[in-house]
């Protein structure tokens, strides 16, 4: 038996009758007459060569066994099919149908978090790219068009190729566990240099042979903070922190703010950075002002 293609205007029709419970109730709510409706029911299941509702005498339709195992597929497809709608509706707006996103890692995860959620219920038909770099990597991601909008830090603030706008900041803090030396009282100034510090290190080229509030010539490298936190809270070393993500560290006991006459804690400033050729689109600029509200509200 050679099988039909139903529409998806039939798809929408059988729907309909599902979940209304009758033809009167669908076609009152598709705009048809009720003989469209048992018409569009009719040729669906004869292309098909099922039957999709047990209907007699004026027995309201019931779904059969064909007509409930193929219920599930029928969804699955008007759902694409108003998926792609509403991605073309957007994008006859102006709407970008995806999203390249790069976002510093001192950029707080319950910001970020919160930022993209809030994302997916806005703008549900654009495609989200997501990274998480540090450093000169961030901008790297939008200069070698891998990104189309980063929230990152101050390195390469001047770069000629990108605009920027600030948003926000976070404190950085030295820290390190409580019984390493440099926790106790009354350092003198130059015993930060006598231990190993622990130091974020760019992934990317763009900074090479710069160095950003490193005090110790004995130093190790890590190109990611979760591992420098980790060694941080086991005692090895001592190093800047973005202050939210120590908070729980601190109040426990587990990491402690180190009194270094040095004072290398900072602040450090977050922009929304994107390239001059590239200026952000609608889901872009919804970003940053959300990105925006988060880091201010944590001030």
């Amino acid at each position: 038996m050679k099988l039909g293609e139903p529409s998806l205007d039939q798809l929408r029709i059988f729907l309909s009758v599902e979940e209304e419970g009758s033809f009167g109730a669908a076609a009152r709510r598709m705009g048809r007459a009720v003989s469209a409706i048992s018409y569009g029911i009719a040729q669906m299941e004869a292309q098909l060569g099922v039957t999709l509702f047990a209907r007699e005498g004026s027995r309201k339709p019931v779904l059969t066994d064909a007509g409930r195992g193929l219920l599930t597929e029928a969804k699955a497809i008007i759902d694409r099919s108003d998926a792609l709608l509403a991605k073309t509706r957007s994008l006859h707006a102006g709407l970008e149908s995806d999203l390249g996103l790069v976002v510093d890692v001192m950029v707080p995860g319950e910001v970020t978090a919160q930022v993209l959620r809030e994302f997916r219920v806005m703008f549900p038909t654009v495609a989200l790219r997501l990274q998480v770099e540090g450093l000169g990597a961030v901008a790297a991601c939008l200069l070698d068009a891998e990104a189309d909008l980063a929230i990152g830090g101050p390195v390469l603030g001047d770069h000629p190729e990108l605009e920027r706008q600030a948003i926000g900041e976070t404190e950085l803090v030295p820290v390190a566990a409580p019984g390493h030396p440099l926790a106790r009282h009354g350092i003198a100034p130059g015993q930060s240099r006598e231990h190993l510090q622990l130091v974020l290190t760019d992934r990317s080229s763009l900074t090479k042979g710069r160095e950003f509030s490193v005090l110790s010539p004995l130093s190790w490298r890590l190109g990611d903070l979760s591992a420098k936190h980790e060694l941080l809270r086991q005692g090895i070393g001592w190093g800047n922190m973005p202050r939210p993500m120590v908070e729980a560290d601190l109040a426990s006991g587990a990491l402690v703010v180190l009194d270094l006459p040095e004072k290398p804690g900072a602040t450090y400033g977050f922009s929304a950075v994107w390239r001059r050729d590239a200026k952000p689109g609608p889901a872009a600029s919804w970003v940053i002002d959300a990105f925006r509200e988060q880091l201010c509200a944590r001030d």
